[in-house]
């Protein structure tokens, strides 16, 4: 891939992969029918064919055996990139990701690096079987240790997939997959100015600010498109990373707009929107005009197909959460 293109985010993220594997040999691919198959969503479709079997692994179906094969990789010199099928999957690996991956650096005081990549899709709104719509990114933020990258757009998909393989830090990523068929631009010439770690102001605004990532970002922008029919003005920013999370630029934000609403598709409670909101509040106490809000899932399993609708934030919740922010 040399020159820009406009591509889905599924397979902006196959074209990061693609130029990852030819830019470094260390770099390898491991999961549940990647290889044959070119994964459930097909984001591995065709890297078997250039790369061989050595370096494009079908595991069996064992998400504690694929990550730990990966940590005994990353330790012996090998950048290996885990697919986990569907973030509903991850939790078999749970002990692996945060008592080795996120550990072994500070356990070896800095001899041990461990170069890799967890990739998962992750959030609701396809229609899927139970263990198939999770947002579990509070359960890994709070794990000191780990990266963790939100890309919403295919030129970041792209990117942050390039990015993710070359830090020296293990890296999860949480890929947005109701937006996979997603079409954007995508620039594989251009290294984005901005870190893979800040946030980004994506609309500009006076009023309120929005804060969203991933799959929740087309339903940030969509509010504040349907709020300026009401006169008003909101920022909307993409989180982008969420460990660390980028909280001057909120924090910026925040002092001009005096307001802040948290979207994420996770549950309320015990969500990564309250770590941000209390954060905000400390920072930002004497520019706020309003309590921070959060907008997200209820504190119930995530729910059947038919029923996801009612869970899932929509824009008359957001625009509720932006009506009760101004009565202030």
């Amino acid at each position: 891939m040399s020159t820009s293109s406009t591509l889905p985010i599924a397979k902006a993220i196959t074209a990061g992969l693609r130029d990852a594997m030819a830019a470094d040999d260390r770099v390898l691919l491991m999961g549940e029918d990647i290889a044959t198959l070119g994964g459930v969503f097909r984001v591995t479709d065709g890297l078997l064919a250039e790369f061989g079997a050595q370096r494009v692994v079908d595991t069996p179906l064992a998400e504690a055996g694929i990550v730990g094969t990966a940590v005994g990789l990353a330790v012996r010199g090998y950048r290996p990139v885990v697919e986990i099928q569907f973030d509903g999957f991850v939790f078999p690996a749970y002990n692996q990701i945060t008592t080795q991956v996120a550990k072994m650096h500070n356990r070896t005081s800095g001899a041990v690096n461990l170069p890799m990549v967890i990739r998962i899709p992750h959030g609701g709104g396809i229609g899927a079987v139970e263990h198939h719509s999770e947002s579990p990114e509070a359960l890994f933020a709070h794990t000191a240790g780990l990266r963790i990258l939100a890309p919403a757009t295919a030129q970041d998909a792209y990117w942050m997939t390039r990015q993710a393989i070359e830090s020296e830090d293990p890296v999860i990523m949480l890929e947005p997959k109701r937006r996979y068929w997603v079409k954007g631009d995508v620039d594989p010439d251009r290294r984005p100015a901005l870190s893979p770690w800040q946030a980004q102001v994506v609309r500009p605004g006076t009023d309120a600010t929005l804060l969203a990532w991933g799959p929740s970002m087309p339903l940030a922008l969509e509010s504040a498109q349907a709020a300026e029919a009401d006169g008003l003005d909101l920022e909307v920013i993409d989180a982008r990373s969420l460990s660390p999370v980028d909280v001057p630029t909120i924090a910026d934000s925040v002092r001009r707009t005096g307001r802040l609403l948290i979207v994420h598709e996770a549950p309320v409670l015990g969500g990564l929107g309250g770590e941000i909101a209390a954060r905000i509040s400390e920072e930002c106490f004497y520019h706020l005009e309003a309590p921070v809000l959060r907008v997200g899932g209820y504190h119930l399993p995530y729910p059947p197909a038919r029923m996801e609708h009612a869970y899932l934030p929509d824009l008359d919740r957001v625009l509720d959460g932006v009506d009760r922010l101004l009565e202030h």
